[in-house]
């Protein structure tokens, strides 16, 4: 976790996050980027690709500079070597872009969630990144004091394709020296016994070096409810999934737990692409 980008609108949301990187950059001696995309209307787009310095763009971009400067102020900065970039972009495609060309380790995102009708038609850039990004990404739903993971639920049925992103999860486990609780869902339509699970689970986590860690099974009447009252029942400090990535009809029908982690859950949750 040496190169953390942290996108931001400048809202409450965007500074909660920003603070949670700089505890994750302080803590191991990494740096952040710190994105701001202008999503221009599209005749703005064209004339930017065109080379146009038109007056309304100038005037979005200098002001854009400014609210970043007073960002790059915040005494939660202090000491940390922070990157300034605007991108003129869509804001989804802009993180991912930006995430590649500066070999991110991590992003870390705001989210305030959404529910109903906004979150089934109108979504969130920071499930968009969630869906696919192939780095880390860690979402930040409320103001924290000190972003400390003493203990670390990740959820998972524990198959191989797993194992993968799992190597990421071990690893920032131990960099916060945090207790692992992994945990499966047992749910009425995807039931295992308990000595079934326990053997899955054993097996999956024995070529895994993992500093401290526990096994659960919890049962309960879907995966998210599964989660969130596992979560809460130890009261966690950070919940860990990983993401397949569907797109289209897939993810419409199939939906993703992942993402509605990300939407429902009031504690911190970080993804790790499969």
């Amino acid at each position: 976790m040496k190169k953390i980008l942290v996108p931001t609108d400048f809202s409450d949301h965007a500074k909660y996050a920003l603070k949670v990187a700089a505890q994750i950059a302080k803590k191991n001696g990494g740096e952040i980027f710190l994105l701001h995309m202008l999503e221009l209307p599209h005749q703005a787009g064209d004339a930017i690709g065109s080379g146009h310095d038109l007056p309304e763009i100038m005037l979005f971009k200098n002001a854009a500079i400014n609210r970043l400067e007073d960002l790059m102020d915040d005494e939660c900065l202090d000491g940390l070597k922070v990157s300034e970039i605007i991108q003129f972009e869509l804001a989804f495609e802009g993180i991912m872009n930006i995430s590649k060309k500066n070999n991110v380790d991590l992003i870390v995102m705001g989210s305030h969630g959404a529910s109903g009708f906004k979150e089934m038609f109108i979504g969130s850039n920071a499930e968009k990144v969630v869906r696919n990004s192939d780095i880390p990404v860690l979402i930040i739903k409320k103001e924290a004091g000190d972003f400390d993971v003493t203990k670390f639920v990740f959820a998972s049925d524990f198959s191989d394709e797993i194992k993968k992103p799992f190597s990421k999860v071990v690893d920032f486990a131990n960099k916060f020296d945090a207790e692992l609780y992994l945990v499966m869902i047992n749910t009425p339509s995807s039931f295992k016994p308990t000595h079934v699970a326990q053997e899955i689970m054993k097996d999956f986590i024995s070529n895994f070096s993992i500093n401290k860690y526990s096994t659960h099974i919890y049962n309960d009447v879907n995966v998210e409810s599964g989660v969130l009252n596992f979560t809460n029942f130890i009261d966690a400090d950070l919940i860990g999934m990983s993401t397949h990535g569907r797109k289209g009809l897939a993810h419409f029908f199939n939906g993703s737990i992942s993402e509605d982690l990300v939407n429902h859950a009031a504690r911190p949750v970080v993804t790790f692409k499969i």
